[in-house]
């Protein structure tokens, strides 16, 4: 019997590779600043966690600065960017053959859920998920182990340890960890293997069809 009847999965760098339209939102938002960012690598490291957190680190900005740019990155975000991304190759595959496999599957993300369902349901995936959890737009809700504790709540889970996360970056490892839960990282995301080592993942995927091996192994 499977340690695991939940699985968790992230959106951007697990389910969507979505670096063109966060790209995108990001320059539109730090050009709003007079920052003009042409360095994609440092662009991609926004991927993942909370803005509120990633465009002070990165670049500086102060609160009042972070506000607006996490205001014009939603401007852009609504309008191109949720169209701006595609979904990994065989992530309904994978999907197919969790919940064959008697896995129950929801989404955790630190995107704004309205956007998250938005291309959840564009890619027609969102009938294998019983529940997609986002952020709130008031970031009252906006780190992933709040966003966790969230989607287990709504879940009625009562026990954390039947549930295993999958994410790309290190907070993905980390908020789950708050809550008791494992996590299994993505190298096909935006995340190095150093980071999700060092975060504790549990395992390492290459691919999308090895991350499904692995789940149905533990």
């Amino acid at each position: 019997m499977s340690k695991y009847d939940y699985v968790f999965f992230d959106l951007d760098g697990t389910i969507s590779n979505s670096a063109e339209g966060i790209v995108n939102a990001a320059v539109y938002a730090l050009k709003k600043l007079g920052i003009d960012e042409t360095d994609r690598n440092r662009l991609e490291r926004l991927i993942g966690p909370p803005l509120s957190e990633s465009f002070p680190m990165y670049y500086g900005l102060s609160p009042e600065e972070t506000t607006k740019a996490i205001k014009d990155f939603r401007h852009y975000y609504a309008e191109k960017g949720v169209l701006e991304n595609e979904m990994y190759p065989d992530v309904e595959k994978l999907l197919i053959r969790l919940s064959e496999g008697g896995k129950t599957l929801a989404v955790a993300t630190s995107k704004p859920e309205k956007p998250a369902r938005e291309i959840i349901e564009r890619y027609g995936i969102d009938k294998h998920f019983a529940y997609i959890a986002g952020a709130s737009f008031d970031d009252s809700r906006a780190k992933k182990d709040q966003v966790i504790k969230y989607a287990l709540e709504t879940l009625n889970i009562t026990e954390p340890s039947k549930v295993l996360m999958v994410g790309d970056r290190s907070h993905d490892v980390l908020g789950a960890a708050k809550h008791g839960i494992d996590c299994i990282g993505v190298l096909y995301g935006y995340g190095s293997r150093q980071e999700l080592s060092e975060a504790g993942s549990l395992a390492l995927a290459e691919t999308v069809s090895q991350l499904g091996d692995i789940i149905l192994s533990l």
